[in-house]
């Protein structure tokens, strides 16, 4: 089996196996999952905006033709030099494919995968991990280490150290998506930008206090339905002050953990214990609009608002005088579906 697990992660992007050109990348913080796949790809061809090195497929158009995969993996670059292949998986099955590749040897070609939470025995995450020519990577939620990693990282590159205090604020902002934290952890960096140190007030300037400012209500709201307290509520946050790109990065976190409890829930578990794998300190005063949420919204449905809320992110980082109304959007989207479809 070739799953994938901890420093082995590490290792292999740093210096990708060119026995194993098949790489899938799944999990549910699709940021996370985004950045490997551009690091990859990055490190396979020398232009990966040349169409002549890149090939881009849609996952369920590739499942009506999973011959096309292996004629691609194996056509040899006009001008010479690597290609590589991009797929975005959907929600039809071309791990065919992926068996058909295990028995060739496509030379100088990645084959980047990307995909949300797939279950053990989801197809494409079975092929990939029996596989002689292929690799597994879960992208899941960062932990406050690796937070800690990430904010050093960055603020390192900015020539600054932050304090104790300030960090500990920051970690408890980020999360949920990787590239909407390490965006958070660069405006924070910029603002900063000539001090020797971050403190705590420069966090609470430029990253705002999901918790002081009280989203929960927000996004316990969308989640359970109830769009009129939504509309409510988000209008009160940007009011104050709040940036949308953090409530929306806690919307992510909110929907990695609801997807974690919901699987659990699927595969016989209790729905207590569901909801404690997923929630482990949850407050009581949020419980039955969690509950509400655990019990309308499968787990498909969820993977869609985490794919929604991930491309929400990004559009706010490519049109920030529109965040507000972008990340609005999103919020009443997932409100109104949730509600329509209990």
């Amino acid at each position: 089996m070739t799953a994938l697990r901890g420093k082995e992660i590490d290792t292999f992007l740093a210096r990708p196996d060119p026995a194993r050109p098949v790489i899938l990348l799944y999990g549910p913080d699709t940021g996370l999952v985004r950045e490997r796949a551009d690091a990859l790809l990055s490190s396979a061809v020398a232009d990966p905006n040349d169409p002549f090195s890149m090939v881009k497929m849609d996952g369920d158009e590739l499942a009506g033709d999973p011959a096309r995969l292996v004629d691609e993996a194996m056509t040899v670059p006009l001008f010479g030099g690597r290609r590589a292949i991009r797929i975005r998986a959907g929600s039809r099955n071309f791990a065919s494919a992926i068996d058909t590749l295990a028995g060739m040897a496509p030379k100088d070609c990645m084959i980047v995968i990307e995909a949300g939470e797939l279950r053990p025995d989801a197809p494409l995450r079975k092929a990939c991990e029996r596989s002689r020519s292929a690799v597994a990577i879960a992208c899941y939620t960062d932990t406050e280490r690796d937070l800690a990693r990430l904010i050093d990282e960055e603020l390192r590159a900015n020539g600054t150290t932050i304090a104790a205090d300030a960090r500990a604020a920051l970690t408890g902002l980020l999360g949920g998506d990787r590239q909407a934290s390490r965006n958070e952890i660069r405006k924070l960096a910029l603002y900063t930008h000539g001090a020797k140190e971050v403190t705590l007030a420069d966090v609470a300037a430029v990253v705002t206090d999901a918790s002081a400012l009280a989203l929960d209500p927000i996004i316990d709201g969308a989640f359970a339905g109830r769009a009129a307290a939504v509309e409510t509520a988000y209008a009160k946050a940007l009011a104050a002050g709040t940036y949308p790109g953090q409530i929306i990065a806690s919307a992510q976190r909110h929907a990695a953990q609801l997807h974690k409890a919901r699987l659990a829930l699927e595969e016989g578990r209790s729905e207590m214990d569901a909801l404690e794998s997923g929630f482990p300190r949850l407050h009581f005063s949020r419980r039955t609009h969690v509950e509400t949420a655990l019990r309308g919204l499968s787990s498909e449905r969820l993977l869609r608002i985490i794919s929604l809320l991930a491309e929400a992110a990004f559009d706010m980082r490519r049109q920030a005088d529109l965040a507000g109304t972008i990340g609005g959007r999103a919020l009443m989207s997932i409100a109104v579906n949730a509600r329509a479809r209990r």
